[in-house]
């Protein structure tokens, strides 16, 4: 049976590239009839937060994830939280020291800092310990361990021959021994195990089939079957994704915008089209199906048609997969999602009043947050900053004041001032723009709103012409 993790570690908040990374895991199981696992790596106490624990669960549950074993779950291979895995890894440790696969050292901090220091001098391609303590005998070491002495556990990683894995993705690796890191650090000084050690204990004990990470843990591979094979036991399969880029090519990072996934939540982007659009990211079912259910891709997704070039993220191509989710949506339960953000912006209206103004909406906003700024001037009166704003391409300030005197005319005289106005500007040759420019802003305050003609029945005769009048005498001074 298929067996995957998700294993983050709760220092940051959940990010696009990590979510990319728990949904192929979650598919490729379900599309398997496998196992879906939640992990927590926080052996790294500095950085560990409860906010970030917090924020990790919550994404989950948004987006509709769940796990088959997990903190809060359980499950047989439990914990699953490494902290209260401690003891395990301890022991583990020590036996590799035992069967001479592994070594306790005594450097202290400074003669490790020398040895950095040196090394750098020489400019070595390899950087790393210099194996000062692997040939101590095992009965001194003990006896120093048993005096009180400060000990750290290192792997003996051998200098001749080579490492190879096959990854599903990327091929065939393979890796000089004395390129792998020298002896790394397997138990801390505090007793907690480094990451690799944890890493490759839990993947075992839980009975991990398949590894997908991202392609940053490429370079730790050799390590891990090094490690592996000290324990005597047989690695699962790899599976490296490839990195989530921006449009200029980088790597995803604040700088592109936002990447945590609570930045998206906050602003309005639905589960649906969230992960229909980060699944896309670097995994394609054919050449032109664009859609999927979160249900269908349980179905159809398939590991080896995953891709080995970085996948890019387009935060304009995700705007428009939301916009299109939030089409679907049925005006109610639509209404029922912008409530919350009218109430967040301060726009006081009922709740069963919102679906009303639904059909202003629909067809334009690309996330929820942009509903009250739409809507906002159904409620508030406009305040004119900027003459500018009211003119149409080309044109002068004193044609759109003519134009909002003709507007004036238009509704003050007739029942349908809309096509009072359309005529005006046929029979004229005046374009609709210059017309209804002016006008748009008068009635919203902005140059891009709902459809102009339900907005003014929406806010009645008497405000239209109102605002009307504001706009002429704010152009006018």
């Amino acid at each position: 049976m298929v067996r995957v993790r998700y294993a983050p570690s709760p220092t940051g908040l959940q990010h696009i590239g990590g979510v990319r990374t728990a949904l192929y895991n979650y598919f490729f199981a379900r599309s398997q009839n496998g196992k879906f696992i939640l992990r927590v790596e926080d052996t790294d106490r500095e950085r560990y937060s409860d906010e970030s624990l917090e924020d990790l669960y919550a994404t989950l549950s948004w987006l509709g994830l769940d796990a088959d074993e997990g903190p809060n779950i359980g499950g047989a291979y439990g914990p699953y939280v490494q902290s209260e895995r401690i003891e395990l890894y301890q022991k583990a440790a020590h036996d590799l020291v035992e069967k001479g696969k592994a070594y306790y050292c005594f450097c202290s901090q400074e003669r490790l800092q020398e040895l950095v220091e040196k090394q750098k001098a020489e400019k070595k391609d390899v950087q790393g310990y210099d194996r000062h303590c692997s040939t101590i005998p095992l009965e001194e070491a003990k006896k120093r361990v048993a005096n009180g002495e400060k000990y750290v556990i290192r792997l003996r990683v051998p200098v001749e021959g080579e490492t190879a894995f096959d990854d599903i993705i990327l091929g065939h690796i393979k890796r000089k021994n004395r390129d792998v890191t020298p002896d790394p650090i397997l138990l801390k000084s505090d007793g907690f195990p480094t990451y690799h050690l944890a890493n490759v204990i839990d993947d075992h004990l839980m009975e991990i089939t398949h590894i997908m990470r991202a392609q940053e843990w490429v370079a730790s591979v050799p390590l891990h079957i090094l490690l592996y094979k000290a324990f005597g036991w047989e690695p699962p399969k790899f599976c490296h994704l490839p990195m989530v880029m921006g449009n200029d090519g980088q790597k995803l990072s604040k700088r592109h915008g936002s990447t945590s996934v609570r930045d998206f939540i906050k602003k309005g982007y639905l589960p649906e089209a969230l992960i229909n659009y980060v699944t896309l990211v670097g995994w394609s079912f054919d050449d032109k199906t664009e859609f999927f259910t979160k249900e269908e891709l349980e179905k159809c997704f398939d590991i080896h048609k995953i891709h080995s070039a970085p996948g890019v993220f387009d935060y304009k191509k995700l705007d428009w997969f939301n916009g299109q989710y939030i089409r679907k949506l049925s005006d109610e339960k639509l209404s029922s999602l912008i409530y919350p953000y009218m109430k967040e912006s301060g726009i006081n209206v009922d709740e069963k009043d919102v679906i009303k103004y639904i059909p202003l909406i629909k067809e334009r906003i690309k996330v929820l947050s942009d509903a009250p700024l739409m809507l906002r001037f159904l409620f508030e009166t406009p305040k004119y900053t900027e003459k500018e704003k009211f003119l149409a391409k080309k044109q002068e300030l004193p044609e759109a004041t003519l134009m909002l005197k003709e507007a004036e005319r238009a509704f003050s005289n007739t029942e349908d001032g809309e096509k009072t106005l359309s005529d005006f500007a046929n029979s004229n040759g005046i374009k609709m723009n210059n017309v209804f420019m002016p006008l748009r802003v008068a009635i919203t305050g902005e140059s891009v709103s709902p459809p102009l003609g339900d907005s003014i029945k929406l806010l009645g005769k008497d405000e239209t012409l109102k605002r009307i009048k504001s706009a002429i005498e704010f152009l006018q001074k």
